[in-house]
């Protein structure tokens, strides 16, 4: 601990270790609500077979847990923070599904990218569910896919409306986590920004990710940004003032 509280990059920050007993996801969760904490920053590591066929990691679970806005980093990765600790974020993408889950990631990766003058670009990935289904009922199946691919571009259109001409909008199809992936690698994206939703485990009472997020945190090329839904959060306070309404 002495160490991380002497490292140059903390130089002219106020510091405080907290030592705790006990979970670390209830420890973690319950220590950044009693200090209004606004960001909690973990490192994945890499799961074993066993692992990934039985549980979550830690950091999965800091994640599903946290009363606020996580930063998952996996090294190594595109990083913005500068040798100096300067901010440089360019490019962020942000996953949505037009759900609550990601409406407040929406609207935080707007206002970063307003504080900072980056591009922000939003992608919806039609899954290839879809496609299966449609070739399962060819009539049925298609005809659902044919409204869905509509209604994705009416929802990207007022997305851009509402965020203005700077937002770039893609509409993907395929496995999500993987379009997602694939798309931050393109853009060079700086932050890939995803609303998070979680549910209970079949293991026990904590909660756990959907399969899909915990495989763009772990794939990304990038730094993952993990906002919570239907939670009021003031996340990276240093950039972004303005509360983020929940709805």
């Amino acid at each position: 601990m002495n160490t991380l509280l002497t490292d140059p990059l903390l130089n002219g920050v106020d510091t405080e270790a907290i030592l705790d007993e006990g979970e670390p996801r209830i420890e973690i969760a319950r220590n950044a609500t009693k200090h209004d904490v606004d960001l909690i920053t973990v490192v994945m590591r890499e799961r074993n077979r066993f692992t990934r066929a039985f549980g979550g990691s830690n950091a999965e679970e800091i994640v599903a847990e946290s009363p606020c806005a996580v930063l998952a980093i996996r090294p190594p990765q595109r990083d913005f923070v500068t040798d100096q600790g300067e901010l440089r974020l360019n490019r962020l993408l942000v996953a949505t599904n037009f759900r609550p889950s990601s409406v407040a990631a929406t609207q935080l990766a707007t206002q970063i990218c307003n504080r900072l003058g980056a591009e922000l670009h939003a992608v919806y990935v039609i899954g290839d569910y879809f496609e299966q289904i449609s070739i399962i009922f060819p009539e049925g199946g298609l005809a659902a896919l044919t409204r869905l691919r509509s209604y994705a571009q009416q929802r990207m259109s007022q997305l851009s409306r509402m965020n203005g001409a700077g937002v770039r909008t893609y509409i993907q199809e395929g496995r999500p986590y993987q379009e997602i992936v694939k798309l931050a690698a393109t853009l060079e994206a700086d932050l890939v920004v995803i609303g998070t939703a979680v549910h209970g485990s079949l293991f026990g009472n904590s909660q756990v990710l959907g399969s899909e997020i915990e495989r763009v945190i772990r794939n990304a090329p990038c730094p993952v940004l993990c906002v919570p839904a239907a939670r009021v959060v003031t996340p990276l306070p240093a950039l972004v003032t303005q509360v983020v309404p929940q709805t």
